[in-house]
């Protein structure tokens, strides 16, 4: 029902001001035409976050710093952080409008979303990316990208298939120590490379606890997703990587950062080692603890050409580092500090100053976006990815067997049926697509 006019204007007053204003050029802010380095809300890219914990708190910075991603909604299984994320992203934009799931299947059937940030904990990395990509999102995983060989090669296939942009969060491929040593090695400043050695902080143990009530707040049944369902065991859930269906041990979860830059130094990223080798592994005492998997270790594999890779879980979180080992020297880096250290020392001459270190990912989400608007792939896409990972899995099954096993990198397939029997877990209805 149309307004009558005010009295104080007759017909021929409005008139006039309604064409004034039309001829009267518009005042629109610049941010909405994308001028003053703004992005303009067209040329977004709008993501949604699926597992909003600890390590998504810590990336999440590094995501907000561009201009050009609007940061849309939020999901997780855990109320507390649903709201707690939901929260953050509200204040970072000064309004009420990020959207908050609690099941992440709502997330992504939202239609104005693009692309998602997966930090869930390990054991849904696959099957999440796999729920993502058949929604149309583009993805950012952390690492690893399964828990199984077999899910690996089934996610590269979902990818390729799809046409999805897949970046995995091996970040320091983007990491300008990282990068050095790669350049180092590369043009042979220490000569011929022939042992890739890294180490990883000694595992945890959890001590036997009883089932308990699922507490308000959380849909375990969600939490725990593709893998075995279990009794709700809070000691289970809180350590989580020291489980096999869950997380599989310190050696697969940071050794993925060294088998993904030892593969890219190294040029193999479309392949992989030959064999695989563990010795001196302390397993958990079963009667003490309910953990399984190692306490420390070596993991040891080699390449057809019979460069060695070495995985040494021992000591503590500071002491973690990677090492190129060449006939004329070597060059490490530390990945606590940052710090390059090199024989002969001369090579630390040709290093640039500055650059982020590995804990800043703005280099690495800077490519995924990049690789979101040319529809190349990513740096670390999901055939990288899994390539890498396939290495520290195949290394799980050798620790798990207790024998050296031969791989095929072509068929990916072991010498041993009992080892294929090893590379792949049915997931659990209907956790799975």
């Amino acid at each position: 029902m149309k307004q009558p006019l005010s009295p104080r204007m007759n017909r021929r007053q409005f008139l006039q001001r309604a064409a004034a204003a039309v001829a009267a050029p518009m005042i629109v802010p610049g941010r909405v035409l994308g001028l003053d380095g703004a992005v303009a809300p067209s040329n977004r890219i709008v993501f949604g976050g699926i597992g909003i914990g600890h390590r998504a708190r810590d990336i999440l910075p590094n995501f907000l710093s561009f201009a050009e991603i609007q940061w849309a909604a939020v999901a997780d299984a855990r109320a507390e952080r649903l709201a707690s994320a939901k929260e953050l992203i509200d204040t970072r934009y000064g309004t009420k409008n990020c959207r908050a799931y609690p099941d992440f299947r709502e997330l992504l059937a939202q239609k104005d979303i693009d692309a998602v940030l997966i930090a869930t904990g390990n054991r849904w990395h696959s099957m999440a990316s796999m729920f993502a990509a058949h929604a149309g999102k583009d993805i950012y995983c952390e690492k690893p990208i399964s828990l199984t060989i077999g899910g690996g090669r089934k996610l590269v296939e979902t990818c390729r298939r799809l046409g999805t942009i897949y970046q995995a969060g091996t970040q320091r491929r983007s990491t300008a120590s990282y990068r050095f040593a790669r350049d180092m090695v590369r043009q042979g400043k220490i000569g011929r490379v022939h042992t890739v050695e890294s180490q990883v902080w000694c595992g945890g143990t959890v001590p036997h606890q009883q089932p308990q009530a699922v507490p308000p707040g959380l849909d375990y049944d969600q939490w725990l997703g593709p893998v075995q369902w279990r009794p709700f065991v809070p000691a289970r859930m809180r350590a989580w990587h020291s489980f096999w269906d869950t997380g599989e041990g310190m050696h697969t979860d940071m050794g993925t950062h060294y088998t993904d830059q030892m593969q890219w130094v190294l040029g193999t990223d479309d392949t992989g080692p030959v064999e695989f080798e563990t010795s001196d592994i302390v397993w958990p005492d079963p009667v003490k603890f309910m953990s399984e998997t190692a306490i420390s270790g070596t993991f040891s594999c080699r390449y057809a050409n019979g460069i060695k890779g070495v995985i040494y879980q021992r000591g503590g979180f500071k002491d973690r580092y990677i090492r190129y080992i060449g006939d004329e020297g070597w060059i490490q880096v530390d990945d606590d500090t940052d710090a390059v250290t090199a024989e002969p020392k001369s090579i630390l001459n040709l290093k640039a100053s500055g650059g982020a270190s590995w804990s800043n990912a703005g280099g690495h989400i800077g490519n995924f976006l990049a690789s979101i608007r040319s529809r190349r792939p990513a740096d670390c896409n999901p055939e990288v990815g899994h390539r890498a990972q396939s290495i520290v899995e195949a290394m799980t099954i050798s620790a798990r067997l207790g024998r050296k096993l031969k791989w095929d990198p072509v068929t990916e397939k072991f010498n041993d049926e009992e080892a294929n029997r090893m590379t792949w877990r049915a997931p659990r209805a209907p956790w799975c697509v």
